[in-house]
């Protein structure tokens, strides 16, 4: 790309994986809803053990997605 300057491309690169994270996090919690749900339809004495372990699982998710968020800031304030 030129014309653009290191600071510039490091904005490039921090903002497309902060946005690949938001992404990757986004799916992987709709995901993991859409199967507590119908689990749940299809279970509804295990609601409870769906409902803690959906829970668990998107925490780890969103642990996952704050990680890429700070690198991608830690790419721009290198």
């Amino acid at each position: 790309m030129e014309g653009m300057g290191n600071e510039a491309l490091g904005y490039l690169g921090a903002g497309i994986g902060a946005g690949l994270a938001v992404l990757g996090a986004g799916l992987g919690i709709g995901q993991i809803a859409g199967s507590a749900a119908e689990g749940t339809a299809r279970n509804p004495e295990a609601t409870a053990d769906i409902r803690t372990t959906m829970i668990i699982a998107a925490a780890l998710i969103e642990g996952v997605a704050l990680f890429g968020e700070v690198i991608a800031v830690l790419l721009v304030l290198k």
